[in-house]
């Protein structure tokens, strides 16, 4: 249904979009996702040439929408788009809104047009709404309005930009039924979204948009339970982090624990989990002390807000060493309250690197 090569886009010298390539069958459902800026609305406008492609090639059901000899309102009126600021008209009644396009688009006749409309304003809940203006709509009928809208011209594509982004939380779960309805009915959609459930529960695929573009692309369970790379990991479990570099004995702790406790009230952790994540690098730095006039030591504080768990991790240079498995170790009574305050201990050797990395158990707030 559509195939794309090469896709790029630039603004002057920024260039938001490089060699995307991607092809997505008739009847998929794919949620595109990522952190903001990375170029998701800018994709589907190039879709749609709302925004103009610097590069590449589009082909929607075989025809190459970039070539000049292309009929683009007729592609439009195939591959419809639904924004996140509804774009009724204000001075059309939500009918009027409705029959609009298929009059002057499709020369139907009123009566076809109205009929075709009342069937999908019941569609979406809002038959009794036909004569009113978008001013005397909620936000939440206002989008769904804009659905029926875009649905009145018979599409077989919808691209949908955040649909639920200028939302009260009160009004998105009605939106969402609707475009859960038009997937289970199955109808070829890309949409934008930041509502990560709704992404896992109604895409075919999901992509995941960074680095100017499709960074991770799988099904929702394994972009969501098991992605490949680090920053799709980061994304999906909202990971915040804090890294501090020591390059010698005589690094300053109150700094460190500054930053730390900094980084804690960001993150608005509980008071135990605080304490315990200090104590920990503490008695950490205690058992790497001995290593730090020959080696240099990096520290990772990594905060999963959806797991609401904590992970350290320990990376130093140099010879193969696990401090957990060395024969004498300068502090047992420290190693024992590392082992009784993590649930999971790790050591990896990465190259040239020593790796151990801690999960803390989590505690009550």
């Amino acid at each position: 249904m559509i195939k794309i090569k090469q896709l790029s886009k630039k603004f002057g010298a920024l260039v938001v979009l490089k060699d995307i390539s991607i092809e997505i069958k008739a009847g998929e459902v794919i949620s595109i996702i990522g952190p903001s800026g990375t170029g998701k609305s800018t994709f589907l406008r190039c879709i749609n040439l709302l925004d103009q492609p610097s590069g590449g090639s589009i082909q929607i059901d075989g025809v190459n929408i970039l070539d000049p000899k292309t009929d683009v309102p007729k592609i439009r009126q195939k591959m419809n788009m639904v924004f996140q600021s509804f774009n009724l008209f204000a001075h059309l009644s939500v009918m009027d809104n409705l029959t609009l396009g298929p009059i002057k688009l499709q020369k139907k006749s009123i009566k076809d047009a109205e009929q075709k409309s009342m069937e999908l304003l019941r569609l979406v809940g809002l038959a009794e709404k036909a004569n009113n203006f978008p001013d005397e709509l909620s936000g939440g009928q206002k989008q769904r309005v804009a659905i029926a809208r875009c649905m009145a011209m018979e599409p077989e594509i919808i691209l949908f930009d955040e649909p639920t982004s200028a939302l009260d939380p009160t009004m998105v779960s009605e939106v969402l039924a609707v475009i859960r309805r038009l997937a289970k009915e199955g109808m070829t959609m890309l949409i934008v979204t930041h509502e990560m459930d709704f992404a896992r529960d109604v895409s075919n695929r999901v992509l995941y948009m960074d680095e100017g573009g499709i960074y991770e692309d799988g099904p929702p369970e394994r972009i969501f339970v098991n992605p490949q790379r680090e920053k799709t990991k980061a994304f999906i479990n909202r990971i915040r982090n804090l890294n501090y570099h020591i390059a010698s004995p005589d690094y300053d702790l109150y700094a460190m624990n500054a930053e730390i406790e900094l980084f804690c009230e960001k993150q608005v952790l509980p008071v135990k989990m605080r304490q315990n994540l200090l104590l920990v690098v503490e008695e950490m730095l205690q058992l790497y002390n001995p290593l730090l006039s020959t080696i240099s030591l990096d520290i990772t504080i990594a905060y999963s807000e959806k797991k609401e768990s904590l992970e350290l991790v320990f990376d130093s240079l140099g010879e193969e060493v696990n401090l957990f498995e060395q024969n004498e170790l300068p502090d047992e009574f420290g190693l024992n309250i590392i082992k009784n305050l993590a649930e999971n201990i790790e050591y990896q050797r990465l190259n040239n690197t020593n790796r151990l990395s801690l999960i803390l158990k989590k505690h009550e707030k």
